[in-house]
């Protein structure tokens, strides 16, 4: 269960859209997502890429991470390591991972809380669970969004946003039964916290068993809807998209998205979903590894500039192997 949840009674509620007049979006594709293990050994489901990326432009990468209930010891993250040329954005839905990057950035993701971060001209960060959940174990589940930078902004220099959960705009369904949350970009009027230099909207709802939730959206984004747990069906037709699946949507000025009447026992509060749209850039994608740029020339000069120690120092004391007795030889 989110740990961001409200009674949707007591929200503001979303326009009721006419049914006969909307041009409601259909699904022109369901992808399920490939399994991958990334860092230091923890799987991610990643729907995208996968596809073909002009269907998730601006959006690079989507991995979700859990839900899972580690044991003590089982908790893994990542090592230190370089980005350039996009923005990570990380969502923590229950539990906790620790974020540092080498501009001071950085700190606890927690129950509801989202870290962005731009890479801009260049950064390296690291993600680590809690000492608490490697010692103890205990339920986690998150999602990482990559989201790309047009060529103009590439190389800005890199920022930091800490989003509270307190911070996301909560909003509910017409009909007053689910819950949306507004972490990104605006939804009829209301504006969420992230700040992003490519317009997108960026949702996550938890739409009650049997309700239908619809949303007006910008008919220049794309759109995309994917299941973190549950089952539902998305647009007109009723296409089925469960847990692990990604719903891609076709031109219109609205979505419809319908949650099964019977959900799993895990999801028995409803379908939760993250619902993703945004400008797309069209622009050439040169891509490789942690770099994401407009031509080959400039990922080799990615390389370059982190083998030359310009995407920032590692701090001392996070150095892997570095002892006490090392430091006081420093």
């Amino acid at each position: 269960m989110p740990a961001v949840t409200a009674d949707p009674l007591t929200l503001t509620r979303l326009p009721r859209l006419p049914e006969q007049d909307t041009a409601w979006r259909p699904v022109a594709k369901v992808v399920t997502a490939a399994k991958h293990l990334e860092g230091e050994g923890f799987q991610v489901r990643r729907p995208f890429p996968g596809i073909d990326l002009s269907l998730a432009d601006p959006f690079l990468l989507l991995d979700h991470m859990g839900a899972v209930e580690y044991a003590p010891g089982e908790a893994k993250g990542t090592p230190w390591h370089p980005h350039r040329g996009f923005e990570t954005v990380t969502y923590i839905i229950d539990g906790a991972f620790q974020h540092q990057d080498t501009t001071g950035g950085g700190g606890l993701i927690t129950d509801g809380a989202t870290q962005w971060m731009t890479a801009g001209a260049g950064i390296q960060h690291i993600e680590q669970p809690t000492p608490e959940l490697v010692a103890k174990g205990g339920l986690f589940h998150g999602v990482q969004l990559w989201v790309n930078l047009p060529r103009a902004q590439k190389r800005v220099p890199p920022r930091y946003q800490d989003i509270e959960s307190r911070d996301v705009a909560l909003l509910s369904s017409d009909d007053g039964s689910s819950v949306v949350r507004v972490i990104a970009g605006e939804l009829a009027g209301h504006q969420g916290p992230g700040v992003t230099y490519t317009p997108i909207t960026y949702l996550h709802a938890t739409v009650a068993p049997g309700a239908r939730l619809t949303l007006p959206w910008p008919r220049d984004f794309n759109a995309l809807v994917y299941a973190l747990s549950g089952r539902g069906q998305a647009g007109p037709d009723g296409r089925p998209v469960d847990e692990g699946q990604l719903a891609v949507f076709g031109k219109g000025d609205a979505l419809t998205v319908t949650a099964a009447d019977s959900q799993p026992s895990a999801s028995r509060n409803g379908w939760e979903i993250l619902i993703l749209g945004g400008l797309p850039i069209r622009e050439p994608i040169a891509r490789y590894g942690p770099f994401v740029m407009n031509t080959r020339q400039e990922i080799i000069e990615a390389f370059e500039d982190f083998q030359a120690g310009r995407m920032g120092a590692i701090p001392a004391e996070r150095v892997p192997h570095r002892s006490p007795a090392d430091e006081s030889l420093a």
